[in-house]
């Protein structure tokens, strides 16, 4: 039998209760367990005034702009509408049924004033990571890095060259001027941008990812590698010297702040320069479980470095030939160091041995004498060498997929495969946000007595 059209009738009283209504399965009653902001206010304080009118509640900002980020909503306009309508959202918002949903312009202010002032969102973050390590979440004992590109809010063909003015200062421009020294942005290498972008001078213009050329940044990641739950994130320009920076930065930084101290550090070639594995293993103690970074490979079928055996006793090299290859010949009355400019150290062959060698043709057919270049780190380089040749390098290559996929989520899940916020400051604000997103989703995950419903 067809039922009949019932026409809506308003009660005079609702019994209504969020609390019910939000399933108990759901990513954000798991996500509610770990997020703890009763430091919010007290860290806050000196950044607000003791008379005037009252405030938006900083919490619930906090509170929906985590919202925002755990879901992918990264506009503000649109993440106000979000919270207004979905029940879910409200219920962990603390703003139940007739609350209101502050204006999204109120974000933009807050976020460019106290929020960065304070360096709260740093201090967010590590709130959360804390509460990892209090989960068992944090083994310690190995950590990996990497550095992803995110496209800026610049638009890639409206660049100017970077001798010509830029367009009236904003805050964009000013962050840009105010980062000119800073080794993670303009004083990564002495290289200048080619390409400046009017809106965001300071995203850098590069096409190291394989598509076209855009303004991009780099986000930062260290992570411990038992649960892959990020440990310290930094923003920097897209260039591999400051991503390398970056790394040594984030690796003090946790041990300052947290006591951790890995044994072994995971990257790619990118992190197996010289410099960088002479720091890990003789200025922190950390096994570098990294490739090497060498050039020294020759194509043209003659004698590479590797075919010459190095006798640390005499500090020289012995050719395929037998011949020994020295970085000195002549006594000095005052002894010099013998490195060049490049930290390196050039042993050389005696031309007389070389024109009498049956085999000058493979190993320098081009020139009057072999010489080889040995850096002055080559001990660190070495190490590496031989880390490599272990299982454990072996496992340790399959577990730096772990920050790969870290970043597969934060741009498929995340939806930050873009930028919304201009100048450094506002690249660091979105990098921190989505990697404190990232760890109570990782907390809600495996700690979660339930299973949670999955978010889109």
């Amino acid at each position: 039998m067809m039922g009949e059209r019932t026409v809506m009738q308003e009660e005079l009283f609702y019994g209504f209760s969020l609390e019910r209504h939000v399933p108990g399965n759901h990513l954000l009653r798991a996500i509610d367990r770990f997020v703890d902001l009763s430091d919010l206010r007290r860290h806050l304080a000196p950044y607000y005034s003791p008379i005037g009118r009252p405030s938006i509640d900083p919490e619930l900002l906090i509170r929906m702009l985590l919202v925002g980020y755990c879901f992918g909503i990264r506009s503000e306009r649109r993440l106000c509408e979000e919270v207004h309508l979905n029940l879910a959202y409200r219920w962990f918002c603390r703003l139940g049924l007739d609350g209101d949903v502050p204006d999204h312009s109120t974000f933009s202010k807050t976020r460019h004033g106290r929020f960065r002032e304070s360096d709260l969102l740093r201090e967010l973050f590590e709130t959360v990571l804390r509460r990892c390590m209090a989960e068992g979440l944090v083994g310690g004992e190995g950590f990996a890095v990497d550095a992803s590109l995110i496209v800026a809010d610049a638009h890639r063909q409206r660049g100017v060259a970077r001798t010509e003015d830029l367009p009236q200062a904003g805050r964009a421009v000013e962050e840009y001027l105010a980062v000119l020294d800073d080794a993670a942005f303009g004083g990564a290498t002495p290289v200048p941008p080619k390409y400046l972008s009017p809106a965001d001078p300071a995203a850098r213009w590069t096409a190291s990812w394989g598509g076209p050329a855009v303004y991009a940044y780099c986000t930062n990641y260290l992570i411990d590698v038992e649960h892959a739950v990020i440990v310290d994130v930094e923003a920097t320009t897209a260039v591999r010297q400051a991503e390398v920076g970056a790394a040594r930065t984030m690796i003090d930084r946790t041990q300052e702040r947290f006591d951790l101290w890995p044994e072994r550090l995971i990257g790619d070639t990118g992190y197996g320069s010289a410099e960088m594995l002479n720091w890990l293993v003789h200025a922190r103690g950390i096994e570098p479980h990294i490739p090497v970074f060498d050039k020294s490979r020759r194509t043209d079928g003659t004698f590479s470095r590797e075919d010459f055996t190095y006798d640390h006793d005499s500090d020289t090299y012995r050719c395929p030939g037998g011949r020994r290859l020295q970085n000195s010949r002549r006594a000095f009355t005052e002894p010099r160091s013998g490195v060049t400019k490049d930290d390196t150290r050039i042993y050389r062959a005696s031309k007389s041995d070389c024109d009498t060698c049956p085999l000058k043709p493979s190993c320098c057919p081009k020139e009057p004498a072999r010489k080889i270049p040995r850096s002055i780190h080559e001990g660190a380089r070495d190490m590496a060498r031989d880390i490599a040749k272990t299982e454990a390098y072996a496992a340790s290559r399959r577990q730096r997929k772990k920050v790969e996929m870290l970043f597969a989520h934060l741009k498929r899940i995340l939806k930050l495969g873009r930028l919304r916020l201009r100048g450094p400051c506002g690249a660091r604000d979105e990098f921190l946000l989505a990697a404190t997103a990232q760890n109570l989703r990782k907390l809600a995950k495996i700690c979660s007595p339930q299973t949670l419903v999955p978010a889109t």
